[in-house]
């Protein structure tokens, strides 16, 4: 009787923890698919900016290496960006797939290695999707000065310019606001090699109880 009811203790504080874990899970899935979101929309519109776009042709410029030149760069730029984009799309998609099909469908402890292999993943996820959001506002740069004359050209290349460096300084002030140590995180480890480890009875125990 002792003996099942320390199973029925151990088998409940499991139940909980991997409750806790989780929610860990789901709030890395749902980052994950937040950010797969916005690069399938970003690869919407470089595909966009790639076929739709006409630049004018060479003959018209007084040197025809300067519209070769900014039209390599251009589609350069927009094809690196589509890749990017499609990149994370591509990882955001895998990770929810197989990372959901572990933590319901795996061996013992799987919640707890999901969540952990979503963790460990999501900087390459996030660095993809900062280089293809860079990417397209730099093709915006060269579109201007393909398109249209220098002086609105100017003004637009600065305002390109400005949105990537404010992009760059509000992505480190808001990391640095949030930002904390990994190493104090809350752990379930201990609670899953502690009080809710389960192990099998032996069958010597069974035997002696005439079962």
């Amino acid at each position: 009787m002792l003996a099942a009811d320390k199973l029925q203790l151990q088998s409940s504080l499991k139940q909980q923890a991997t409750a806790l874990k989780e929610k860990e899970f789901t709030l890395h899935h749902n980052n994950f698919m937040t950010v797969g979101t916005q690069a399938a929309v970003l690869a919407g519109l470089d595909v966009t900016m790639f076929i739709e776009f006409q630049p004018p042709p060479n003959h018209e410029w007084a040197y025809i290496m300067i519209p070769r030149t900014l039209k390599f760069v251009y589609y350069v730029l927009i094809t690196s960006a589509f890749c990017a984009n499609i990149l994370v799309v591509a990882q955001t998609t895998i990770l929810s797939v197989l990372g959901s099909s572990l933590a319901l469908r795996g061996q013992d402890g799987s919640m707890m290695t999901a969540t952990d292999g979503l963790y460990a993943e999501r900087m390459a996820v996030f660095h993809a999707f900062g280089h293809g959001l860079l990417l397209t506002i730099g093709s915006v740069v060269m579109c201007v000065w393909l398109h249209l004359h220098w002086e609105a050209s100017l003004i637009c290349c600065g305002i390109s310019v400005w949105t990537i460096l404010k992009m760059r300084s509000t992505y480190y002030r808001i990391v640095k606001k949030f930002d904390f140590d990994d190493s104090l995180t809350v752990d379930f480890q201990d609670i899953f090699d502690g009080p809710a480890a389960i192990h099998a009875v032996p069958s010597s125990m069974w035997r002696g109880l005439g079962m």
